[in-house]
């Protein structure tokens, strides 16, 4: 299990993966003490279950040929759970793998539950067993032990088994279309950018006055901006919850943020400290008018409650009929907007999402279909 460690070893492989119908792939990264993952390890496998690891720190190495290979179009890349792998691809070269196929998106139309492991999958589709001691070790020392490297080569072997069941109950049930929509979102660049003027929606919680949100939204960008800027997680910046202080309680003089509890002493006669105030001060010159606060979620109101209950019964019966799993059909807030419109505009009332699940809910909503339990299982049934 040699590592490749020069351009010319790695453009090799790649080009034998090139002549493969698909290629397996799987990376080990760090960022524990970065914004940006630190890439550690490559690996990669054929049809043929032979597999390649790739050293990307090493000194004499380009990843020019990999990258090559992720852009071209003549190979499917297989990946397990692949968002974390694509935005290192994505923030290294430039590109998004296509054709490209996620296995855990792919098990979840098969039936195999909700955000499925891979040594779930292993277990279940491939019938292994994966030795995870290496699994949190760290990628980035070098040498490698053993250990490792037969562990990360196993992340990609398997998958080659797993890929092929997979896609030949897709081919048998004619589920690929129902891939696109979840894959289309992986391979979008949009899911990788990181936009600092985006950053307060994760933050935003029960917030509802237009001033602290707009405090909220100068004070989160400038964290993000930082964190991007020196390559450090966002919390050693400024943690989340003195973000959140910042925001409700809007400090404007120095001694009033060295008051927060959440704020370390002293910390706000720093150059930080100025520059948390600077951003508070952008938030009050911010036009409230234009501030909408996040939309609340719709469970409950209009006396709904029991009626999303009832349509997450006729959603877990309905995946079990058809053997696929809930999250990839409908998310609670779809239910609650199903509840309190028969025309909400979400996925789950287009397309094969509607003719599954969609059609079901309305005419349940409307007293067309009832529930009832059969030999311990919930049944659905049309009435007259």
């Amino acid at each position: 299990m040699d590592l490749i460690t020069t351009t010319p070893a790695l453009a090799e492989a790649c080009d034998r993966f090139a002549a493969q119908p698909f290629v397996t792939v799987d990376t080990e990264f760090m960022r524990e003490t970065t914004y940006y993952p630190k890439l550690c390890l490559i690996q990669m496998a054929g049809p043929d279950g032979s597999g390649v690891l790739v050293d990307p720190l090493a000194p004499e190495i380009d990843l020019k040929p990999f990258f090559g290979l992720m852009a071209d179009e003549g190979v499917v890349k297989v990946f397990h759970s692949a968002r974390q792998d694509l935005e290192i691809i994505w923030l290294l070269g430039g590109l998004l793998p296509q054709p490209f196929f996620d296995t855990q998106v792919a098990a979840m139309v098969c039936g195999y539950g909700d955000s499925v492991s891979y040594e779930q999958l292993t277990n279940d589709v491939a019938k292994a067993k994966i030795d995870k001691s290496s699994r949190f070790t760290d990628w980035s020392r070098r040498p490698l032990s053993e250990a490792q490297l037969a562990y990360a080569l196993s992340d990609v072997t398997h998958l080659v088994t797993i890929y092929e069941v997979l896609a030949g109950q897709l081919l048998r049930t004619d589920r690929g279309e129902w891939l696109d929509e979840e894959m289309s979102v992986l391979t979008s660049p949009e899911t990788y950018r990181a936009d600092p003027a985006q950053a307060w929606r994760r933050l935003a919680g029960r917030m509802r006055k237009p001033r602290e949100i707009a405090v909220l939204m100068e004070v989160a960008a400038w964290r993000e901006r930082e964190a991007q800027a020196r390559n450090v997680p966002r919390g050693r910046i400024l943690k989340d919850e003195a973000v959140i202080d910042v925001a409700s309680s809007a400090p404007r003089s120095v001694e009033a943020l060295g008051r927060l509890r959440s704020i370390p002493a002293g910390f706000e006669r720093s150059r930080t400290g100025a520059e948390i105030l600077a951003a508070v001060e952008r938030g009050f010159e911010r036009e409230l008018a234009e501030i909408a606060a996040p939309e609340r979620s719709r469970g409950g109101r209009g006396g709904n409650g029991a009626l999303v209950e009832l349509l997450k019964v006729l959603l877990k019966a309905v995946c079990e009929e058809e053997r696929v799993a809930p999250k990839i059909i409908a998310t609670v807030d779809d239910l609650e907007a199903i509840a309190e419109d028969d025309a909400a505009d979400v996925p789950v009332l287009h397309g094969w999402r509607r003719t599954l699940f969609g059609e079901k809910a309305l005419a349940l909503k409307a007293g067309r279909l009832a529930l009832s339990a059969q030999g311990g299982r919930v049944v659905v049934r049309e009435l007259a």
